[in-house]
């Protein structure tokens, strides 16, 4: 019909209508709740961080008028290929870290590998009795009803943590020390590092390296840091105590090779 030329489509329907009365016609099925410029726009606000969460979209489109249920958005966002993930957890910068950050990754840049053979890179972390502050999950399917293994038990005061410290080098993992139950600040435990390691190995503070605050992630210690924990998970029953972890960790520090770091 529509290539018949001179001939508008209100005039053809008029006499399709009149001489085959009886034709059947598509159904154009239920009109978008969401037209595709208001989809477009909230992509870019999704994508651009200024729509955060599935809460802020469904409220931005109530306020705009639209007649549609959080469920409905949420249905819409997924339709658009956004899915909800965890956010990854990451240290707070100001403006000032950020930059002595990249004036450390500037100057460091060259660097070579014998240039970082010769560091040392020493770090701290919390060990739980109860495992993990972060996130757990659990394997079910619909149906299933609720387990005792899907739950993550907790106990009042936490069940204890200690502080431990520890070094790597290229040659492997070096001293470890337990420095406090629970957590410290920094000047709480310079003067036990200062004794117990630095000072012993005929450090001095000319041997020290600059390093920009707020950058665990530029430590490659973390890596130890990770596995030691997955190890210490790996136990089938929970340490009964601080003293007991510390044994744990002890041990379980003790078999990294220089190939772990």
């Amino acid at each position: 019909m529509e290539r018949i030329p001179n001939l508008k489509k209100f005039t053809l329907s008029r006499y399709a209508n009149k001489f085959s009365p009886g034709r059947v016609t598509a159904n154009p099925g239920r009109k978008a709740v969401l037209s595709v410029t208001t989809k477009s726009y909230i992509r870019k606000q999704i994508v651009n961080g200024t729509l955060k969460t599935a809460k802020a979209v469904h409220k931005y489109l109530v306020c705009t008028g639209h007649a549609i249920s959080y469920s409905g958005t949420i249905k819409v966002m997924k339709s658009m290929n956004f899915h909800a993930k965890i956010k990854v957890k990451k240290p707070l910068l100001t403006k000032v870290q950020k930059a002595r950050r990249l004036a450390w990754a500037e100057e460091h840049k060259n660097w070579t590998s014998d240039d970082w053979r010769r560091m040392v890179f020493s770090d701290e972390t919390k060990v739980n009795v109860y495992g993990s502050d972060g996130c757990k999950y659990y394997w079910s399917r619909p149906d299933d009803k609720l387990q005792p293994h899907h739950l993550d038990l907790t106990v009042k005061g936490g069940g204890g943590s200690i502080m431990v410290r520890g070094c790597i080098t290229y040659d492997g993992p070096g001293y470890t020390c337990w420095i406090s139950e629970g957590t410290m600040k920094a000047s709480d435990y310079v003067g036990i590092l200062a004794r117990q390691w630095f000072k012993d190995n005929n450090f001095k503070c000319d041997h020290t390296f600059n390093w920009p605050s707020q950058s665990p992630d530029l430590n490659p210690i973390e890596y130890i840091w990770h596995h030691l924990k997955l190890k210490l998970s790996a136990y089938d029953t929970r340490a009964k105590g601080v003293h007991e972890l510390w044994n744990r960790v002890e041990k379980e520090w003790s078999t990294f090779t220089a190939e772990d770091s």
